[in-house]
């Protein structure tokens, strides 16, 4: 029950950073004010990551900036040893 509660929340919380992502290639396209780079960092770290990944090919929005992506897939594959640690030792 709580596991799925919490798989539920991780999904709602990717739907955001994938809207996000979104939101920031639109101002981005119009010339106004960007969401920071760190910002992205913050939601990926707890969480958000897939919601970076998925939107970053979809919207073709920082994929040219190597810097950004690696930190992201960095986050990310820390991120899948830390469930596969969490998956095969506690739960």
């Amino acid at each position: 029950m709580i596991l799925n509660i919490f798989f539920a929340l991780l999904g709602i919380f990717n739907l955001y950073t994938f809207l996000l992502m979104a939101y920031d290639k639109h101002c981005a396209r119009k010339g106004k004010l960007r969401i920071p780079e760190a910002r992205f960092f913050q939601l990926s770290f707890f969480g958000g990551s897939l919601g970076v990944l998925f939107a970053m090919p979809i919207f073709r929005h920082k994929n040219r900036k190597w810097s950004f992506k690696g930190k992201i897939y960095s986050i990310s594959g820390g991120q899948v040893l830390l469930f596969i640690f969490l998956w095969r030792y506690v739960l």
